[in-house]
């Protein structure tokens, strides 16, 4: 897993930055009530999704939450005032705060099932009753794009998706969550290229072969081969998926 207080300053950059938040926080948005009054942001991150969802509806009262301390730095320069540094498996808000949750990548960090649980429990928890949250999933075969690279990396050994939108599903219903919604944005400057591919084999990413395994170097290889080393190949769609507390609020339920 990544070092997310080492990662904070490049991290926007090799994610699509701004074009990618905006595209984010408009799917997202789709996917929550018009109505809603307070929504929190959880694994914000650098905030630059968190910014936009708080710009885009000004009568939304927006609060973000991470707990790597320097994600929260950057953050909180962007939304003053509305960043806490908290741990999601534990969320420091009473019962029923917030009219909506959000959280972009951040199931698929969570490979311990018990994780998941309490995160759903939490979120849950705090919604409001008829509350929705809304979260990406299978963020890793986000990246299967058919690309020659998607070829190259088919016979690798994965590790089971935290995310997988069945497993999400069932640890939602079993929240007290029920579907409400579905959603997709384009991660914008995301599609890799052989060399970055390459350099993220060595990282250990893509599969459950350790970095410098046999198998790891001869994929390195094969990909090597491929043409246009450095030019990117299509963006990743990122999922979404929404899901409404059971029971009756003010705010009218999204239809999907």
């Amino acid at each position: 897993m990544l070092d997310y207080e080492k990662e904070a300053a490049s991290y926007d950059a090799s994610r699509g930055g701004e074009a990618r938040a905006d595209a984010a926080a408009e799917a997202v948005l789709a996917l929550i009530p018009a109505r809603a009054g307070r929504l929190l942001d959880l694994g914000c991150g650098t905030g630059t999704v968190t910014r936009r969802l708080a710009a885009a509806r000004p009568d939304l009262r927006v609060t973000g939450m991470d707990r790597a301390r320097a994600m929260v730095h950057r953050s909180a320069a962007l939304v003053p005032g509305a960043i806490l540094c908290a741990d999601c498996r534990q969320l420091p808000f009473p019962d029923a705060t917030f009219d909506a949750v959000t959280s972009i990548w951040l199931l698929h960090l969570l490979a311990d099932p018990a994780d998941r649980r309490a995160v759903f429990a939490e979120v849950a928890r705090v919604l409001r009753p008829g509350g929705t949250y809304v979260t990406t999933v299978d963020k890793a075969r986000s990246h299967d794009v058919g690309s020659d690279i998607d070829a190259v990396l088919t016979p690798r050994t994965r590790p089971p998706a935290a995310d997988a939108p069945d497993t999400v599903t069932a640890h939602a219903v079993e929240a007290g969550l029920i579907p409400a919604g579905e959603g997709h944005f384009v991660g914008v400057g995301q599609g890799r290229s052989p060399r970055t591919t390459i350099t993220d084999l060595g990282r250990g990413w893509f599969s459950t072969l350790p970095p410098g395994a046999p198998e790891t170097t001869r994929f390195a290889e094969l990909v090597s081969r491929l043409p246009d080393q450095d030019r990117r190949r299509a963006d990743p769609v990122f999922g979404l998926r929404a899901y409404r507390k059971r029971g009756e609020t003010g705010v009218p339920p999204h239809l999907p």
